[in-house]
């Protein structure tokens, strides 16, 4: 029993004293030095001794399984700017008070102012001509030109070869449409306005009637070369005071007529060249208008007041007529 108590004794005392080494170690004494080798191959000791200064500091930063050195300063890639760029101006958009007045379309029409004074004589104002006003055996053949010009040749090519004179009326959309038979037409004899669309001109404001006489006139001089004044029709015969007033304050003299042949009916209203010859001839008297038409008619295109021309001219010739322009009324152009 004696030599079991000892050994315990010994024991208990050499547990004891490891105890009380291993509390001494932790309360923070020096530890064992270790060594280090550097890339140059230089030893040195971590216990003191201060960092090279060929070599960058190394931190370390927390891992999950441990730490591990951090790359050097120059080595980490340059961080982003967080500044937001600044957005760029923009341009205000106009205001409705302030629109962009956009371009207008230019008409394609014109028209001519009237001259200050105009020579027509007093006697003539205010009427619309029925006759050329004369004792005398003569009679005026006129023509009117507004939808079509199928008889103009044969018509210029009769009043050639009779030596007979005539006057003829233009509509502004005629010689657009026919300049080239316009041309042929004021080559040889007078021309007169008779609007530029032929309307009503009755049924036209005041301003309305001016531009239909002015565009025509416009037209027709830059087309032939002619002035058309002072010769004036109205369309459709349609007339007024107002209107007449209106024609008048444009240096023009409405001219009607005595006789319409009712050629422009044509064949497939029953009219024929002798229908259009016994009208003329019946209706003869001195200063007689005689009132024809230049185009065809639009369904059955007979052309009968250019067919009837030769034979109306001969018979009025056998009566004891002669011919005469609208100019015989007021003389020349004013």
């Amino acid at each position: 029993m004696t030599g079991r108590t000892a050994r315990l004794r010994l024991l208990t005392a050499a547990a004891t004293l490891a105890l009380a080494l291993s509390a001494c170690q932790g309360s923070g004494g020096p530890a064992p030095a270790t060594s280090a080798t550097s890339p140059t191959g230089a030893t040195s000791s971590t216990s003191g001794a201060s960092p090279s200064t060929t070599s960058s500091p190394v931190t370390t930063r927390p891992t999950s399984t441990g730490t591990r050195p951090a790359p050097p300063t120059s080595q980490r890639p340059t961080p982003r700017p967080t500044t937001r760029p600044t957005p760029r101006p923009t341009t205000p958009r106009p205001t409705a008070s302030t629109p962009t007045a956009r371009p207008t379309a230019t008409p394609t029409r014109t028209t001519t102012v009237p001259p200050a004074t105009c020579s027509i004589p007093t006697r003539l104002l205010g009427r619309d001509l029925t006759t050329l006003g004369t004792d005398r055996k003569v009679v005026a053949l006129t023509f009117d030109a507004g939808s079509g010009n199928e008889g103009v040749a044969s018509i210029l090519r009769t009043l050639e070869a009779q030596h007979v004179p005539a006057s003829f009326f233009l509509t502004g959309q005629f010689v657009d449409a026919f300049p080239a038979s316009a041309r042929a037409i004021a080559s040889r004899y007078p021309v007169g306005n008779h609007t530029y669309t032929h309307p009503d001109l009755t049924t036209l404001s005041s301003s309305r009637v001016r531009s239909e006489i002015r565009s025509a006139a416009t037209r027709i001089k830059a087309v032939t070369g002619q002035d058309p004044r002072p010769w004036f029709r109205f369309p459709f015969g349609a007339v007024d005071a107002r209107t007449i007033s209106l024609v008048n304050a444009e240096c023009y003299v409405p001219f009607r007529w005595t006789v319409d042949t009712l050629g422009w009916k044509g064949t497939s209203s029953g009219q024929s060249v002798s229908t259009v010859v016994s009208r003329v001839t019946s209706a003869a008297r001195t200063g007689e208008i005689v009132l024809m038409h230049v185009g065809a008619h639009p369904t059955d295109h007979s052309t009968l007041d250019a067919d009837a021309l030769p034979r109306m001219i001969g018979e009025l010739r056998a009566r004891g007529y002669t011919f005469a322009t609208l100019a015989a009324v007021i003389g020349p152009a004013p």
